[in-house]
């Protein structure tokens, strides 16, 4: 049983997490790769998860020597998502329940995402669930990428809390990590695109559910 005695904020991450979208994301990176005859390793997928769009374009520019430039790459990843985000992607089974009955019980919501606001405000507000934020953390406000601390750090000060009044949602290995690496108590979320780490993640996390419906 999650224990909530000490909470007083909840850190979400989004892709994966709430958002039932890493297929989506899956699938841009895929076809990007595939018209450009590429094989698509894990290792590209596991790692491409952990950056910004930014960040994201320069590592991938550079590991397959890419003649397009960086702002070519985003606006291609950009433009293949945007539509998804706005009309097809949809939340994780009793993700909303779970989020309007923590922000009924006075707890504060936030985000810790490497998403661009542009792609995924759209979409919690078309699932109903943007109003129950009390507010968004980007990656691309901090220094360092998932692996570490600074983004969980970072939502944490927006919400008035210090570390060991939140707990952080994540679904990446490495995202739990870089929040256990902080202090953060850890709960994983089961995620098909992450399968194989699921484990891991298990390991590493305090807590560990399949669907929200656990935590009903």
């Amino acid at each position: 049983m999650l224990d909530l005695s000490n909470c007083r904020c909840i850190i979400f991450d989004l892709d994966g997490t709430i958002l039932d979208s890493t297929q989506v994301w899956a699938k841009v990176d895929m076809d990007f790769l595939g018209r450009r005859g590429i094989p698509v390793s894990k290792e590209y997928m596991q790692e491409i998860k952990t950056h910004t769009f930014e960040s994201g374009s320069v590592y991938t520019k550079e590991k397959y020597n890419l003649p397009e430039s960086t702002e070519e790459i985003m606006k291609e990843w950009y433009d293949a998502a945007c539509k998804a985000y706005t009309y097809k992607v949809v939340l994780k089974p009793y993700a909303k329940t779970f989020i309007e009955q923590m922000h009924n019980n006075g707890l504060k919501i936030v985000s810790a995402t490497s998403s661009d606001r542009a792609l995924f405000e759209p979409c919690l507000r078309r699932n109903g669930i943007y109003g129950f934020f009390d507010a968004f953390t980007q990656t691309n406000e901090v220094p360092r990428g998932k692996k570490f601390p600074d983004v969980y750090m970072k939502a944490a000060g927006k919400a008035g809390c210090s570390v060991n009044e939140c707990i952080v949602f994540e679904d990446v290995l490495s995202a739990a990590q870089g929040a256990k690496s902080g202090g953060f108590t850890v709960v994983a979320v089961y995620d098909e695109a992450s399968a194989d780490d699921w484990p891991d993640i298990c390991r590493i996390a305090d807590y560990n559910i399949r669907s929200y419906s656990e935590l009903m």
